[in-house]
């Protein structure tokens, strides 16, 4: 017996970008959907999206509005995003105001009126905005039956016709079991948002979607100039990415570095450099990117603790020339500080810029500078926030060196302030030591996974060059104290150092 061949279903773009990754690759075609949520989570916005997005004059869309306001007040607003534009009014969007007809009449009329202006127009995209304004208009005796009629009537006209339509409502997590409307209906986009302190972060989840494997859970989602942007908490991990392990070493940028690292760094690894405010971390970074540009290798630099015309600025003052490289596509530069980042947001513009240029190398400074920038929710699970980007990251083949404050105590010798070190191949630490009182710069290579380095621990300087190391510390005792002593000190001839 002949094995049925499927209906295919085309997928509609939504205009968002990675919703459409979080929906599995679009909308469905012809589906009846909701967009659901508390007021001011951006449902009209993502409405307006879709619209823009697939309107033609061939197969226009309807935007019904049952609101109290008139479409040219929503309109006046929905302008002022990238995504509109102003000559698709004329013959592939029709926006048509039913407020007036829900107060004076009742379902059956709101129902006629859509009926006829689809029959009219055969549109392609159906909205109906606000859907809930409708159900208010049921107050008395028992409206169940009434609005159940009227949502099985509305969702087979539309399906007849053959038209990817929307209801969108303000509604609670509670009422999604009480009313029909949510069992009709082929998919539910549900979007929420919550204040975490002094910090608003939107999210959405496709609670319910036919015919295709979603991405479950919630998403942040953020809205711009562009519109509303969602960012996909699975970003990188569902890339079908097949990197092969590479044994090519990458020089730091500085010379005398890499000879204690044995060659340079591992491609594809992660290296930390910890140390104290002012050691040379972020000079580090410059000159590891730098580095690379000069090799023809593009670079991504992600800064949350300076503005990047500053770093720019700064690094030209040490040799390094980064405006033509960013002019020619080799570097991008990423400021990230709104005080309400996720780690998807930041995932997913990093893994962007990665791919957008064919980076090779990324630098991210720092991590504290992140953390502070990540909304108070998200910052409770640093730790895994940090695993999941830096395992994108290596994913796709790049090398990343990140950077990491550490508190100076002069008692001890920690890597990191956040329990992070487990996260990185290779691990370099910056710090301060006073002798005959100056105060000194050390450097050591703590670790490298899978390779051979010097534990030499090394004086260095920084110079309008950049970085340079220098000798090797070989007078003193408990450098890692950072109050070192002589050698000789308090022991006797014969006696061995302990």
């Amino acid at each position: 017996m002949r094995e049925r061949q499927k209906v295919t279903i085309r997928k509609l773009p939504t205009g968002v970008r990675g919703l459409d990754e979080i929906l599995g690759g679009g909308l469905p075609e012809y589906s009846f959907n909701i967009i659901g949520g508390t007021p001011g989570c951006g449902k009209t916005t993502l409405a307006h999206q879709i619209v823009f997005t697939n309107a033609t004059p061939e197969r226009p869309a309807l935007y019904f509005t049952v609101l109290g306001e008139p479409a040219l007040k929503m309109l006046r607003y929905q302008q002022q995003y990238k995504f509109f534009n102003h000559d698709m009014l004329k013959n592939s969007i029709h926006f048509i105001n039913l407020s007036q007809l829900a107060l004076e009449e009742d379902l059956n009329a709101v129902l006629d009126k859509i009926v006829k202006e689809v029959a009219a127009v055969n549109p392609g995209i159906v909205v109906v905005d606000s859907f809930r304004t409708v159900m208010w208009k049921l107050q008395s005796g028992d409206p169940t039956v009434e609005l159940q009629a009227f949502i099985q009537r509305l969702a087979l006209h539309l399906a007849s016709w053959q038209a990817t339509s929307f209801l969108i409502g303000e509604y609670t997590q509670g009422e999604i079991q009480n009313h029909p409307v949510f069992t009709v209906a082929d998919g539910l986009i549900w979007l929420s948002q919550q204040v975490e302190r002094n910090s608003i972060v939107r999210k959405l989840q496709i609670m319910k979607l036919r015919g295709q494997a979603s991405v479950p859970g919630m998403h942040t989602i953020r809205i711009t100039e562009s519109g509303l942007q969602a960012f996909p908490r699975t970003f990188g991990f569902t890339d079908d990415i097949n990197k092969q392990a590479s044994e090519r070493l990458l020089s730091i940028g500085v010379p005398a570095l890499d000879a204690l690292m044995h060659g340079g760094i591992k491609e594809g690894d992660s290296i930390l450099i910890s140390g104290p405010s002012g050691s040379g971390k972020s000079l580090l970074g410059s000159q590891f990117i730098h580095e690379g540009i000069v090799k023809g290798e593009p670079g991504v630099l992600i800064v949350f603790e300076e503005r990047p015309d500053a770093y720019v600025y700064r690094a030209a003052k040490l040799g390094m020339d980064f405006k033509k490289p960013m002019k020619d596509g080799l570097l991008e530069i990423l400021y990230l500080r709104p005080l309400d980042l996720s780690v998807d947001e930041t995932v997913f513009e990093l893994t962007s810029a990665v791919k957008r240029i064919g980076a090779k190398r990324v630098v991210i400074d720092s991590l504290a500078g992140f953390e502070m920038a990540l909304a108070p929710g998200f910052r409770t699970d640093f730790r895994e926030s940090l695993y999941r980007m830096i395992t994108v990251l290596t994913r796709l083949g790049v090398t990343i060196l990140s950077t990491v404050e550490t508190q100076e105590t002069f008692t001890s010798f920690g890597l990191s302030n956040y329990d992070v070190s487990f996260l990185s191949d290779d691990i370099i630490r910056l710090r301060y030591v006073s002798i005959k009182g100056q105060l000194r710069k050390l450097l050591v290579v703590i670790k490298m996974r899978n390779s051979q380095h010097s534990t030499d621990m090394h004086e260095y300087e920084i110079t309008s060059k950049g970085l340079v190391v220098g000798r090797r510390f070989e007078d003193y005792r408990g450098l890692t104290s950072g109050i070192p002593g002589p050698w000789d000190y308090g022991i006797q001839e014969g006696q061995e150092e302990p």
